[in-house]
C-alpha cells in the first residue's frame, strides 16, 4: 500500500474517532493532496463534514459601518492608507442602511449579519454609532439573526458594550501563521490580535477567527494558523479567504491560486477542525469561478453572501440556488453539530 493509500484515511479515520493530527501528519496529508491524493483529501473531508454537519449550510452577511483610510498597512487590503489605494477619508454608513442592510441579509436567509470597521480600534464615535445601529437592528430585524462585529482592536470595556447591545460574536482573523504575519503586516503586531480574541472571549463574546490565503504563504503557514485556531483560540466560525489582487496595493500583481488549491486549503482546515463552522468568504467567486459547489464537497459548511466591503460578491439568488440544486438545507442558530 503506497502512502497516497495509507496516510489521508488513516488521518482522516483519527480525526472521524475524536483524535487530531500532528503537524507532521498534516504536512503530509497536504503534500499528497497537492499530488495524486486531490480527490482522496476531497472525500476524506467530506466524511467529516457530513458526519458533523450532515447537508447543512449556514449563511452570513456583512456591511461596512466605516470604510477606507485605515491607517494599518496589512499587504493584501484595498483599505488601507498607506498605500494610496485606500480612501482619503473614511466613509461612514448611517445607521438606516444598516439596519436596511441586515434587513435584506434576514430576507436572504442569513442567520448572522456583520457590521465591519475598518481601523486599528475603534474611535469614541465609530463606536458609538456601532452601538446605536446594534441597537436599530435589533429592534427592527429578525431577532433570531446572530448580529456580529469587526472592528480591530478591543479593550475589555468596548467587549462588554458589544455584548450588552445585542452584538453575540467578534470576528478578528490571525490572517496567517505568526512567521510569516510580520511580512505583510507592520502596524500592529500578531500578539495584539491573540489578545483582541481573548478580551472578546473574556466578555462573553463567541469568536469568528480565521485568514486570507494567496499571499505568499506555504503549507506549513497555513497549517501551522489552523493548528493556532485548534489547540489555542477554539473559534465557533472559522472564515476562508482568498486573495482577490488588488491594483495599488503590494500584493496587486499576485498570482491567484488555483481552484483545485483552495479546495485542498478547505480540505485540510476540516481535517484540523472537525466540528468547527467553515465559512467561505472573500474571493470565493474570482478564485473558484465554476468551481464554487465544490467547497461543500471539500468541507466548508457556510458562506458569506452578498457583497464583501470593497470587492462585489455574486447575487444572493445565484448562492441559494446553488445551494437548493446541491440539496443542501439552511440552517438557523438553533442548529448545532452533532455531538455537541
Amino acid at each position: 500500500m503506497n502512502r497516497v493509500d495509507s496516510i489521508i484515511p488513516r488521518v482522516a479515520r483519527g480525526v472521524l474517532s475524536g483524535g487530531g493530527p500532528s503537524r507532521d501528519e498534516l504536512l503530509e496529508c497536504a503534500k499528497l493532496g497537492a499530488a495524486e491524493g486531490h480527490y482522496q483529501l476531497l472525500g476524506c473531508a467530506n466524511q467529516i463534514r457530513t458526519k458533523h454537519f450532515a447537508n447543512t449550510v449556514r449563511l452570513c452577511s456583512i456591511a461596512a459601518g466605516k470604510l477606507g483610510a485605515c491607517s494599518e498597512d496589512c499587504k493584501w487590503c484595498a483599505q488601507s492608507a498607506a498605500f494610496g489605494s485606500g480612501r482619503t477619508g473614511p466613509e461612514l454608513t448611517p445607521a438606516g442602511d444598516l439596519v436596511a442592510a441586515a434587513r435584506n441579509a434576514a430576507d436572504n436567509r442569513a442567520s448572522s449579519f456583520g457590521i465591519v470597521n475598518s481601523g486599528r480600534r475603534p474611535g469614541k464615535s465609530d463606536f458609538q454609532a456601532v452601538l446605536a445601529a446594534a441597537g436599530q437592528i435589533r429592534s427592527n430585524v429578525n431577532g433570531e439573526m446572530r448580529l456580529c462585529a469587526s472592528l480591530g482592536s478591543l479593550t475589555g470595556a468596548h467587549a462588554a458594550q458589544l455584548a450588552a447591545a445585542g452584538v453575540t460574536r467578534y470576528n478578528h482573523n490571525l490572517e496567517t501563521s505568526e512567521r510569516m504575519y510580520g511580512r505583510m503586516v507592520s502596524t500592529h503586531s500578531y500578539q495584539d490580535r491573540l489578545d483582541t480574541l481573548q478580551t472578546a472571549r473574556q466578555a462573553g463574546l463567541s469568536l469568528c477567527a480565521g485568514g486570507i490565503f494567496g499571499i505568499g504563504e506555504t503549507w506549513e503557514d497555513r497549517i501551522d494558523m489552523g493548528l493556532t485556531l485548534r489547540d489555542e483560540i477554539k473559534p465557533d466560525v472559522v472564515p476562508l479567504n482568498f486573495l482577490t489582487p488588488i491594483p495599488g496595493t503590494p500584493l496587486g500583481g499576485a498570482e491567484p491560486l488555483s481552484p483545485r488549491e483552495i479546495l485542498n486549503i478547505i480540505a485540510m482546515y476540516r481535517l484540523m477542525l472537525p466540528t468547527t463552522d467553515i465559512k467561505i468568504a472573500g474571493g470565493r467567486e474570482v478564485n473558484l469561478r465554476d468551481m464554487q459547489s465544490w467547497i461543500f464537497y471539500a468541507g466548508a459548511t457556510s458562506i458569506l453572501i452578498g457583497n464583501y466591503l470593497t470587492t462585489a460578491g455574486r447575487s444572493a439568488d445565484d448562492d441559494l440556488t446553488m445551494i437548493s440544486d446541491l440539496g443542501m438545507v439552511i440552517v438557523d442558530n438553533s442548529w448545532q453539530p452533532a455531538g455537541l
